[in-house]
């Protein structure tokens, strides 16, 4: 199924599900005017093309003591596929990197990180950030406010 073929119900379906995943098939189905069958076969479509990678639950960090989100840019020292592999796999093993972006500009990665505190960021940073493979130069910067934390993806009407 491509973007082209997603109608105004899978459209629906997925709206409601970004909203709210803990919608039982019933509930779905009813909240986009189909019965349970219909509605189940087009969640399967949706998951099985891709379209739902899927399910999960929104933590607040700072229920859990992080108190620092910060961004993090690395330069790594040199631009070869293998040293760029061995980066990837690196951040994977490390919970505190929520997630790395291969970035144009001047530097090759922006990382976001979660700490307890300013201390315990820079703890992580010299041990684990500036140990992974071939970084050069890391630039910090740090959230003072999430102003928009939405994760909802804008569909189309």
């Amino acid at each position: 199924m491509s973007e082209s073929r997603l109608d105004r119900t899978d459209l629906r379906i997925l709206r409601e599900l970004q909203r709210d995943a803990r919608l039982s098939t019933t509930e779905l189905a009813e909240r986009v005017s189909l019965t349970a069958s219909p509605c189940w076969r087009r969640l399967k479509a949706l998951e099985t093309d891709g379209f739902i990678r899927g399910y999960r639950t929104v933590i607040d960090p700072r229920k859990l003591g992080y108190g620092v989100t910060a961004f993090v840019s690395v330069l790594l020292e040199s631009h070869s596929k293998e040293l760029g592999i061995a980066f990837e796999r690196a951040v994977f093993d490390i919970p505190e990197i929520l997630s790395c972006h291969n970035v144009s500009g001047h530097y090759d990665f922006l990382l976001q990180v979660l700490a307890k505190d300013l201390e315990s960021f820079g703890d992580f940073a010299r041990d684990h950030i500036r140990c992974l493979p071939g970084v050069k130069e890391m630039n910090s910067s740090f959230s003072l406010k999430e102003v928009k934390g939405n994760k909802e993806i804008p569909l189309p009407d």
